[in-house]
């Protein structure tokens, strides 16, 4: 973002006020937007979502406003993205380097058609100016920096003047390693990815964590449902099975009362038959006895 000048340095100690215990005496908004175009913004968030992944620890802020003179509201600066190792991850209103005792570890300016000369000189000789040990430009689309400047640059400030950090053709392009932050640079499409230099494991972007997150969230439905499913058909065949069981157990009853049936009427047979028996033998001992 545009920055204006830091306060001169004529101005008269009588109309600064030295110390505010109040923040509301420094402005939390310099009134700009953070972005000029989507490729600004999209570069500007994931580079602060994946360093805060990597750097879980440490303060990363994006579009902060920074004083670095106590007492002198109009000397502020606003970095699209700023790291300072060791402060804590607490919210603040701005960066105030006299209360954080520091400057910022390491500073990123994303390019947009309306920064990119402040990118190139004067924030460069300001950040240089409070000692940010590094500094770090970025052009996500392309085209926006002069010909021949490359779209990633690393510097580290030596002697009170920034040079280029070492590069080296890795993963298809160049490669800058932070030696603050321990993590490895390189311009991956339109964003910045950033690796691990202990492990050489890439840092995820948000957007592929917040994707295998929806993507989990959605299998863990799948399953949820497909155990609800299962549970449900478990439940249909339990339910038939029981359904069997009676039909079962009613078939054994009714075969039971046949079977008794059958056995009564075998025996009523049986004794009637019997009997006509006894009457067939009794009529054949009458007609012996008293033939016609």
């Amino acid at each position: 973002m545009p920055t204006p000048p830091p306060a001169a340095a004529a101005t008269a100690a009588s109309s600064v006020p030295t110390a505010h215990a109040d923040d509301a005496f420094y402005p939390c908004s310099d009134g700009k937007p953070m972005a000029d175009n989507m490729w600004q913004a999209n570069a500007i968030m994931n580079a602060t979502g994946d360093l805060r992944a990597a750097l879980p620890t440490a303060l990363v802020a994006a579009d902060i406003l920074m004083y670095p003179e106590e007492g002198n509201k109009d000397n502020k600066i606003a970095p699209d993205v700023l790291v300072g190792l060791g402060l804590g991850t607490h919210n603040r209103s701005s960066y105030f380097v006299w209360k954080e005792g520091k400057p910022p570890d390491w500073v990123l300016e994303v390019a947009s058609p309306s920064t990119q000369a402040d990118d190139l000189g004067v924030k460069r000789r300001r950040y240089a100016a409070m000692g940010v040990p590094e500094y770090w430009m970025f052009d996500p689309k392309g085209g926006v920096y002069p010909p021949g400047t490359p779209r990633l640059q690393g510097l580290k400030l030596a002697d009170g003047k920034y040079m280029p950090l070492p590069w080296q053709l890795a993963d298809g392009g160049r490669t800058i390693r932070s030696e603050v932050l321990g993590l490895d640079v390189r311009v991956d499409g339109e964003l910045l990815r950033f690796r691990d230099a202990a492990t050489g494991r890439d840092v995820p972007h948000r957007s592929d964590v917040q994707a295998a997150a929806e993507r989990a969230e959605a299998q863990a439905k799948r399953e949820a449902a497909q155990r609800k499913a299962a549970e449900a058909k478990a439940e249909r065949e339990a339910a038939r099975a029981d359904r069997q069981a009676a039909h079962a157990r009613q078939e054994a009853a009714r075969a039971e009362r046949e079977a008794a049936r059958a056995i009564r009427e075998a025996s009523a047979r049986s004794a009637a038959e019997a009997r006509v028996a006894q009457l067939e033998a009794a009529l054949r001992r009458s007609r012996v006895r008293h033939p016609p």
